[in-house]
């Protein structure tokens, strides 16, 4: 488990860690290798037994990708989904009309094998931008799609990486009107992150009785707050995009915001997704380390907000932290460039708990000591920037040697 998540845990929730999307009752995943990608696997699919309750949110990329387009449009129509499919390597990004053709073929095909309505149908993709799909791999894809097996939902967890080192999944569960309610969660995304939503794919299911309008607004509350306060490369992706899944099947009394247990069906939701968007940050390319930074004191939370990822999203800040050095200049500047309306003069910054600056000046500290802490792999940085209420925290990754070598080559 993530260290930084403990703090949400509910002493009425239970982890499980090796948890995934098809964790909750009623969900199947499964993946296989269709030739996409060498050997790998590379093509997924998520199926509720019953169609879902579906809240999603997108990329603010302008060049919004064709299967978010496909995707969005069929939500639209009654706010269901029965089933995902998922290819990576491929985004079809930036491939025209073609592409979204190409897409809705693909609902098509899935709709055939699994006697479901087009429009209860999501695509995603994620990979190189700018090629179009190879549709005999994907109808292969959809033909072999199993939705009898239970058993095989790491499949579907691997079939989604890209340059990810691991598969990043987790689900809690929670008592709700007497009823045992699970909620699961998958997710990918290594580099271009940078949510406004980033390359990131993000899958959370529950099988709570959850009303529409509010799953909306969970969702986007809970996205605020993880999903789009991380950062490794400060990228914004064509293709991301996080689902969140409600079919029903635990049989609790439909939960609306006004339910008694509401904020603990939130809470479980809001860790869910914390823990994934974590482990987005820690698995960045070529990332060594795991950087939290605390902001507190701004004037508003948004102005928390922007400060904390502007300092986790500093190459420079970023270039410091990968080699352990403890320079404090590069932190102050980049809050100095985040918000010109602050007061240095109130500017207090601590990093891996030593005070380095202490109202905008700087402050002697244990050198030899403070190196060898920022050799861990979870660096903290804190900021107190005046003495409102308000708290943020951004989470990213250090910037390597790797992380050039792997983009300078991505396409070759």
């Amino acid at each position: 488990m993530l260290e930084e998540t403990k703090q949400l845990i509910d002493t009425e929730m239970t982890v499980i860690e090796e948890g995934d999307v098809a964790t909750p009752n009623g969900f199947v995943a499964g993946g296989i290798h269709v030739g996409l990608r060498r050997e790998k696997k590379d093509f997924g699919w998520l199926f509720s037994s019953v169609p879902a309750n579906c809240a999603a949110v997108y990329t603010q990329n302008a060049f919004k990708a064709a299967p978010l387009q496909v995707t969005e449009e069929s939500i639209s129509v009654d706010n269901k989904l029965s089933a995902i499919v998922i290819n990576s390597a491929i985004a079809n990004a930036c491939t025209g009309h073609r592409g979204i053709e190409d897409a809705k073929q693909t609902q098509k095909w899935v709709a055939s094998k699994l006697q479901i309505p087009e429009h209860h149908i999501g695509i995603a993709s994620t990979g190189l931008i700018g090629e179009f799909l190879p549709m005999q791999k994907i109808e292969y894809g959809v033909n072999n799609i199993d939705i009898q097996n239970d058993s095989n939902s790491e499949d579907f967890n691997e079939s989604i990486l890209t340059t990810d080192k691991e598969t990043k999944h987790i689900a809690v569960q929670v008592t709700i009107d007497e009823e045992v309610i699970t909620i699961g969660g998958t997710c990918k995304g290594s580099g271009m992150i940078h949510p406004n939503m980033a390359t990131m794919l993000g899958f959370m299911t529950t099988d709570a009785n959850v009303e529409v309008e509010d799953l909306n607004s969970l969702l986007k509350e809970s996205v605020d707050e993880t999903f789009n306060m991380i950062t490794v490369d400060g990228d914004t992706s064509t293709n991301d995009m996080v689902i969140l899944l409600a079919n029903g099947q635990s049989h609790n009394k439909p939960l609306t915001k006004q339910h008694p247990e509401w904020n603990k069906f939130a809470n479980a939701v809001q860790y869910v997704s914390q823990y994934l968007a974590q482990s987005i940050a820690k698995d960045g390319e070529g990332a060594t380390k795991l950087i939290k930074v605390n902001v507190t004191g701004a004037k508003t939370k948004q102005q928390n907000n922007v400060i904390a990822k502007t300092i986790v999203g500093s190459s420079l800040v970023k270039t410091a932290i990968h080699g352990a050095d403890p320079n404090f200049g590069r932190i102050v500047t980049s809050i100095g460039y985040a918000d010109h309306t602050i007061d240095p003069n109130e500017i207090d910054v601590w990093l891996c708990g030593h005070l380095l600056v202490s109202k905008g000046m700087n402050v002697s500290f244990d050198e030899l000591d403070l190196k060898a802490k920022m050799e861990q792999d979870t660096i903290e940085i804190s900021a107190k920037i005046g003495d409102t209420p308000h708290k943020s925290t951004a989470f990213g990754c250090d910037l390597s040697y790797e992380y050039v070598k792997i983009n300078a080559l991505y396409r070759t």
